[in-house]
């Protein structure tokens, strides 16, 4: 059966990972390759999404969505683009539809979680919370329904009567989506709590959309056979799995499970290929293991404290030295053939130079871009503007920086936007013969230099006096904080 380009076949099976640390990639391409026909990341919130930047990975041939601590908050790849349905914690319409766009061309659908009963997601008034608020679930759906392309879809938990549970879905239904996941629990029941298979059935004979049943892993759900029989006893079009496909994704696998070594091992080679966070596959892995955690190889995990130290727990060091040592080579490269590529097409309007800033090598609060910005002033030019690039095969950064209409930067990139600014600040500073604060270097009748002996005067008075006051305040350095615009002035900000 074809929904909108989705494919919800009536036997079919969906995992589904709600909880963080989950629905990553490495357990997701697993369950394809044991036969799941669709996956669902991880329940993932709208504002965190919504600051993420879209950076193809080269090394990895991943999509990954890149906070600005740089730390990954989804990651998918071409295999699962027609497989993995993004799951979205939101309770705001037009947030939600931002999130559907950024990431819509690189998935087969868009889910809202409202069964999810975590604090987290309902004291944002998301999950379970808004199935109190038809009016704003309906706006949400109806808003991604017409906003965008790919099919989309929800998960609901059954609420506390069967008729206020029918009268939502139905105005769930006339939203437009393409299926509805039930989750067969109410938002105060747990796994121990039995799930209410004969609810699941009403609903599902009460649409004509797809109904998918959910929470069957505790009672139903053992091995391939119970997941038509737990979608036959719903009357549901298709079965969502979590916890059981989670213990052994080859719960898929119609001839039967796999032993729960092989799966491990599999998944531990997805891990490191895919450059899983060590902290998301220990997790996983004890999950698979649950009551074997005492076992020796269970004790090894547990002690694990890096990728490599789950690889050797598990007879695959071997394999980890491999293809660490194979995407190192890929990413270096990659990084020499896109040097290359930039110095050839490099703006010949453009001074460089190859430096980088080192911290160490000035004294506090004085930096390049604040003698800069100081001689500018004197001068009476225009504040330095600085244009920060991020290059999408190793994330490095470089900033070309224009004063008085030239144009100055480092050849080298950097890890950081401000490290980049500082280093192109230099090449400004070298080029034009002009002082660059360091240590050693410093101009007696410098304004920088005047200002810091001022502070450091009133430092010391500040100390002296609280050192007589009983319970005197600690003095707080100023917190300086990046700005999250590509280009900016000569603000004296440090590295």
């Amino acid at each position: 059966m074809i929904v909108n380009n989705l494919t919800l076949c009536y036997h079919g099976k969906v995992i589904l990972a709600p909880m963080v640390r989950v629905g990553t990639l490495p357990m997701r391409l697993l369950a394809l390759d044991y036969g799941a026909d669709i996956v669902y990341c991880e329940e993932l919130i709208d504002i965190k999404m919504l600051q993420c930047k879209r950076v193809v990975n080269e090394v990895l041939d991943t999509i990954d969505f890149v906070a600005p601590n740089e730390r990954i908050i989804f990651r998918t790849c071409e295999r699962e683009r027609n497989k993995v349905v993004f799951q979205m914690g939101s309770a705001d319409a037009e947030r939600a539809l931002a999130v559907a766009k950024l990431v819509e061309n690189d998935v087969a659908g868009i889910d809202v979680n409202m069964g999810c009963p975590k604090e987290y997601s309902t004291k944002g008034g998301m999950g379970v919370a808004l199935l109190s608020d038809p009016d704003k679930i309906e706006k949400i759906l109806s808003t991604l329904v017409k906003g965008i392309c790919k099919p989309v879809t929800c998960k609901i938990r059954i609420l506390p009567s069967l008729e206020d549970t029918l009268n939502l879905v139905k105005r769930i239904e006339r939203t437009g989506v393409a299926a509805i996941a039930v989750h067969g629990r109410k938002k105060e029941e747990r796994p121990q709590h039995p799930v209410h298979c004969d609810i699941i059935k009403a609903i599902a004979e009460a649409v004509s959309i797809p109904i998918i049943a959910n929470g069957g892993s505790h009672d139903h759900i053992k091995v391939y056979s119970d997941l038509d029989a737990f979608r036959q006893v719903t009357s549901a079009s298709s079965v969502m799995v979590a916890r059981a496909a989670m213990w052994n994704p080859s719960i898929f696998r119609k001839e039967g499970l796999q032993p729960l070594e092989k799966i491990m091992q599999e998944y531990i080679k997805y891990a490191v290929r895919y450059d899983n966070h060590y902290t998301n596959t220990k997790y996983c892995l004890c999950q698979m293991l649950r009551e074997q955690l005492e076992t020796p190889q269970g004790k090894k995990l547990h002690a694990a404290q890096s990728a490599q130290e789950i690889c050797e727990a598990f007879e695959l060091g071997s394999f980890y030295e491999k293809i660490t040592a194979e995407l190192a080579a890929k990413g270096a490269t990659l990084q020499n053939k896109a040097q290359e590529e930039d110095d050839q097409a490099g703006d010949t309007d453009v001074i460089r130079m190859a430096v980088k800033f080192d911290k160490r090598q000035y004294p506090p609060q004085i930096t390049p871009k604040m003698c800069l910005l100081e001689w500018c002033r004197k001068e009476k030019l225009a504040q330095p503007v600085y244009e920060t690039i991020q290059r999408p095969v190793d994330r490095l950064f470089c900033s070309v920086v224009t004063v008085s209409e030239r144009k100055y930067r480092s050849a080298l990139w950097d890890k950081s936007k401000k490290l980049a600014e500082q280093a192109a600040a230099i090449v400004c500073l070298r080029s034009l013969g002009l002082p660059e604060g360091k240590l050693g270097d410093e101009d007696p009748q410098s304004p920088l230099l005047h200002k810091r002996k001022v502070e450091e005067r009133g430092l010391w008075r500040d100390q002296e006096n609280e050192e007589t006051l009983p319970g005197g305040a600690p003095h707080k350095k100023p917190h300086l904080t990046l700005g999250t615009s590509s280009s900016s002035c000569g603000t004296p900000d440090g590295p």
